[in-house]
C-alpha cells in the first residue's frame, strides 16, 4: 500500500515537472513570436520610412533637374544634336581723331572646316590631298582629320576668297557636295602698317585683341559671333530633311582715338631720324599732348613694328632670343618702362619753390653758383663745375640748368612739402591712361629721405618715372596749373545700338581734370622761365621762328654706373595759350653728337614744332 502511494506520489511529481517545462517552453516560444512580430513590424516601418526618403529624395532631384540645371542640360543636349560652326564678328574699325583716316579695319575673308563623318570613305584621301595642297597644311595631320568620327574639324582659317574659290570649283567637278564647309570669316587689317604700332597693338587668330587699344577696349571692338547650327545624329552625320540655323553676327563698336595720324607720323619720322643719327642703342619715344583735354595726339616708339605681321622676326635668332625681341618691339616704354629725367624735373622743383614764396622768377644775384653745393657735408656738383656760372636769379638757372640752385631750393621747401607736390603731381600714383601695362613710378619712402637724397631728387636723379607722367606733368602747367588725365580714345560708336533719330550711339570719353596743383600766375612765371630756356638757355636748339616756345633739357644715368644715359627735351607752345606738349626722350644715345639734351634732343622738339604748330594753324608771331 505504501508503495503504492509513493510511486503515484511519483508519477504526479513527473507530471508537474514536464508541465513546468512545458509552461517554460509556452512562454519562451510564444515570447520568441510576439519578439519575430514586433522585428517583422519593425522593418516594415523602416524599410516604408526608407522609401519614403527614397521618393522624396528623387523628387528634390528631379526638381533641381528640372527647375535649376534644365536650362543648362538642354544647352548641353542640343550641343550633342546639333554642329555648330562659328561665323566671326567684325571687330570695329578704329579712326584716328578726324574720324577719316582708319588705323584698323576688318576685311571678309573665310574659314574652311570640314565634317568627316559626312565624307565619303571613297573620297577622304582625295578631299585630304586637295586641301593639304590648296592651304598649304600637311597632308597626313590633315588625312587624320579627315578620318576621325567627330562632328566638325577647322582645316584653314582666314583664308582670301581666290582660293576658296578654286576649293569650290573642284568640290562641283568632283560631285562633293557635303562635308566642307566654307564660311564666312573675318582678318584684321591694318592700313598704315606701322603706324602707331605701340598704341593700337594687334590681334590673335581668334580675333582677340592682344596688345595696345586693340586689348584695352577688346570687349566694345570684339563683337558677338554668330553661328551655323544643323541637327546631326548619334555619330555626328548630318539628318536629311533638315536645314541648318543661321545666327547673325553682331559687329564691334568703332572707337575715335584721339591721335592725330599726320602728327603722328611727324613724330615718328623724326624721332626714327634721331635715334639713328644718335645711334641710340635703346631706342627712344616721343609724347605730343593737348593740356587743355588730356588727348594724346602722338605718342611714337623706335624702334617699331608692322601691325600686320606682328611676329616676323630674324629667324637667325634663337627662340628665346626672338620672343625678347618681339616683345622689345611690342613693348610701349612711354607708358610702360621708368627713366630718371633729369634737368627736366627741375621745373618740379621751380614751380613748388614759387607756389610756396620761397622764391621769384626775376630776383637779381638772389643765387650764387660756387660750382658746388655742400648738403649735409657733402660737396653736390653743378653740371658746370669747372666753370661756374656765378649770380644768378631764378630764371637764368632754369635757363643753365644749374644744380646748386636747385638743390638749394629743395632744402627749403623740405621733404613733407616737396613729396606733397609729388603727389599733387600725380608721380605717386598711375596716370590712367587708357592703355595696357602702364608703370609706376620708383621713389624713396618719405621717411627715409635725407638731406642729399631731397638734393638729388630736386634736380631729378635716384628716381624713376614714366614718360607719360612727365608729360602730364608739363600739361598741368600749361593748363594753368590744373591736373589733366591723359586719353588716347575720345569715342565710341555703337555698331548695334541707335538713338531716337536711327543714328548710331556715340559715347564720348569724358575729359577728366583733376585738382589745382599750382595757382594761375605760378604757371605763367613757369612757363615764361621755359620760353628763355628756348630763347637763351640750353634748349635754343628747340627754337622755331615765328612762335613763342618754351622748354627745359635733361641728360640723366640709365641706372647707376651702366655709362649709359638718357638724353631728353620736354617743352611746349604757343607760350601765351599752350596747345601742344612735347616730350622727346632719347635712350643711350652713343654718336658723335654725344649724350646732352640740348645737342641731341632739343633739335628734334625744334623739328617737331616747326611743323606741328603750322599743322595745327596756330599763327605765327610778326617778330623772330
Amino acid at each position: 500500500m505504501i508503495y503504492l502511494e509513493n510511486k503515484i506520489e511519483l508519477i504526479l511529481n513527473e507530471i508537474n515537472i514536464s508541465s513546468f517545462f512545458y509552461f517554460l517552453k509556452y512562454i519562451y516560444i510564444g515570447g520568441i513570436d510576439m519578439l519575430v512580430k514586433k522585428s517583422v513590424k519593425k522593418r516594415m516601418k523602416n524599410s516604408i520610412f526608407l522609401v519614403l526618403i527614397i521618393i522624396i529624395a528623387l523628387i528634390t532631384r528631379i526638381g533641381y533637374i528640372q527647375l535649376i540645371e534644365g536650362e543648362s542640360l538642354r544647352e548641353k543636349a542640343y550641343a550633342q544634336q546639333t554642329a555648330d560652326r562659328s561665323v566671326s564678328a567684325k571687330r570695329g574699325t578704329i579712326y584716328d581723331s578726324t574720324g577719316k583716316t582708319v588705323l584698323a579695319v576688318s576685311s571678309t575673308v573665310e574659314t574652311v572646316t570640314i565634317n568627316p563623318t559626312n565624307i565619303k570613305n571613297e573620297d577622304k584621301e582625295k578631299v585630304a590631298k586637295k586641301l593639304s595642297e590648296l592651304f598649304e597644311v600637311d597632308y597626313e595631320n590633315t588625312l587624320k582629320k579627315v578620318k576621325k568620327r567627330s562632328s566638325i574639324e577647322t582645316i584653314a582659317k582666314k583664308v582670301d576668297r581666290d582660293k576658296t574659290n578654286e576649293l569650290r570649283k573642284w568640290m562641283n567637278e568632283n560631285n562633293i557636295k557635303e562635308g566642307i564647309n566654307i564660311d564666312e570669316d573675318t582678318k584684321r587689317y591694318y592700313p598704315l602698317n606701322n603706324l602707331a604700332s605701340q598704341i593700337i597693338g594687334f590681334c590673335g587668330s581668334d580675333n582677340q585683341g592682344l596688345n595696345g587699344i586693340e586689348a584695352k577696349y577688346d570687349k566694345y571692338l570684339k563683337g558677338t559671333n554668330g553661328a551655323i547650327s544643323r541637327i546631326t545624329d548619334a555619330s555626328g552625320s548630318t539628318i536629311e530633311d533638315t536645314s541648318e540655323t543661321y545666327t547673325e553676327p553682331k559687329d564691334g563698336d568703332d572707337l575715335i582715338l584721339t591721335i592725330d595720324a599726320t602728327i603722328q607720323g611727324i613724330a615718328e619720322k623724326y624721332l626714327k631720324e634721331a635715334c639713328i643719327d644718335n645711334k641710340c642703342t635703346d631706342g627712344g619715344n616721343i609724347i605730343i599732348m593737348n593740356p587743355k583735354t588730356g588727348d594724346i595726339l602722338a605718342l611714337a616708339g623706335y624702334p617699331d613694328y608692322n601691325l600686320n605681321e606682328p611676329f616676323k622676326v630674324d629667324e637667325s635668332l634663337s627662340k628665346e632670343e626672338q620672343n625678347k625681341q618681339m616683345q622689345g618691339l611690342w613693348r610701349n616704354k612711354a607708358i610702360s618702362d621708368t627713366y630718371e629725367p633729369g634737368s627736366t624735373f627741375k621745373l618740379v622743383t621751380t614751380s613748388a619753390a614759387l607756389e610756396e614764396g620761397i622764391t621769384t622768377p626775376d630776383k637779381a644775384g638772389e643765387f650764387n653758383c660756387i660750382g658746388y653745393i655742400d648738403v649735409a657735408g657733402v660737396k653736390m656738383k653743378c653740371w658746370r663745375y669747372y666753370n661756374p656760372h656765378g649770380s644768378e636769379s631764378l630764371r637764368q638757372a632754369l635757363m643753365n640748368s644749374c644744380n646748386p640752385v636747385f638743390i638749394g631750393l629743395g632744402q627749403k621747401i623740405g621733404v613733407h612739402k616737396y613729396y606733397e607736390y609729388l603727389n599733387k603731381f600725380g608721380f605717386f600714383k598711375t596716370t590712367g591712361i587708357d592703355l595696357p601695362g602702364e608703370a609706376s613710378s620708383i621713389f624713396l619712402k618719405e621717411e627715409k629721405v635725407g638731406p642729399v637724397e631731397l638734393g638729388t631728387i630736386a634736380f631729378g636723379q635716384r628716381f624713376e618715372i614714366t614718360p607719360i607722367q612727365m608729360a602730364t606733368m608739363l600739361s598741368t602747367i600749361a593748363n594753368g596749373g590744373i591736373y589733366i588725365k591723359p586719353r588716347v580714345v575720345k569715342q565710341i560708336i555703337s555698331n548695334t545700338e541707335y538713338d531716337e533719330n536711327g543714328n548710331r550711339k556715340v559715347t564720348d570719353i569724358e575729359v577728366q581734370k583733376g585738382e589745382r596743383v599750382i595757382s594761375e600766375k605760378t604757371s605763367k612765371e613757369v612757363l615764361s622761365m621755359m620760353q628763355t630756356v628756348v630763347d637763351e638757355g640750353t634748349g635754343k636748339n628747340a627754337k622755331v621762328n615765328g612762335y613763342h616756345i618754351g622748354g627745359k633739357t635733361g641728360t640723366s644715368e640709365d641706372g647707376v654706373n651702366t655709362n649709359k644715359y638718357v638724353t631728353s627735351f620736354i617743352g611746349t607752345a604757343p607760350i601765351e595759350a599752350p596747345q601742344v606738349v612735347v616730350l622727346i626722350t632719347l635712350y643711350n644715345p652713343t654718336g658723335e653728337g654725344g649724350h646732352q639734351g640740348g645737342g641731341v634732343a632739343a633739335p628734334v622738339g625744334g623739328q617737331i614744332f616747326s611743323e606741328i604748330l603750322p599743322y595745327l594753324e596756330i599763327e605765327k608771331h610778326e617778330e623772330n
